[in-house]
């Protein structure tokens, strides 16, 4: 004999419906014009410190022969990117004028970051890169060596030091600094310029 089937009386409940987030973040477009800029100069003026400070911090496996990322110089790369030669020399030399607070002013860094800004700016204008992983880690690589190089030369020039000596360190120096700049690029590019994309779509809207 064949047993009749129960058929089960209990009906699925229905889903409750999704929670909207209470939190909702108002589109970039209407911010007040004063709160956009002054967020701007917020981020701007915090990545700057943010980047000197690393400077003075030595994180394991951040490192290459004792020697870290030149974060000025990624900075100062991120800023010209989409700048003109002019603003992107403007930013080498203040951000230089910076470093060198913090270390010592003889030699001064902002030679060395003021070349790098310009230069940077001067590609983009020409079209010779393009915003990728590779062309941005590219650019930092090259501008690190110009950076260490120029840096190397105003030491050789202020007659105090072996040449020799200063040529050997900067040898290691340089290739150590551009390879783990090109490398931490990205992490402090991509998010800055994600952020003035947004800022110059906002104001054109």
């Amino acid at each position: 004999m064949r047993t009749p089937q129960l058929q089960s009386t209990s009906k699925k409940k229905p889903k409750p419906p999704r929670r909207k987030p209470k939190i909702q973040i108002v589109a970039l477009s209407r911010w007040h014009p004063r709160l956009r800029q002054f967020t701007d100069w917020a981020i701007i003026t915090g990545s700057v410190m943010l980047c000197l400070l690393m400077l003075l911090i030595r994180i394991p496996g951040m490192e290459l022969l004792g020697i870290g990322p030149n974060w000025p110089v990624i900075w100062v790369v991120a800023w010209s990117v989409k700048r003109s030669a002019f603003s992107g020399a403007f930013a080498g030399v203040v951000l230089g004028l910076l470093q060198d607070a913090m270390t010592s002013p003889d030699p001064t860094h902002a030679l060395s970051l003021a070349v790098v800004g310009s230069l940077t700016g001067l590609l983009q204008k020409q079209r010779f890169i393009q915003e990728d992983f590779i062309s941005i880690a590219l650019i930092v690589f090259g501008m690190a060596l110009w950076s260490e190089t120029i840096f190397a030369s105003q030491l050789i020039l202020m007659g105090d030091r072996n040449p020799a000596d200063v040529w050997a360190y900067f040898q290691k120096v340089a290739l150590a600094s551009a390879i783990l700049s090109s490398l931490w690029a990205p992490v402090l590019y991509f998010p800055l310029n994600r952020w003035w994309q947004q800022l110059k779509l906002a104001q054109q809207s």
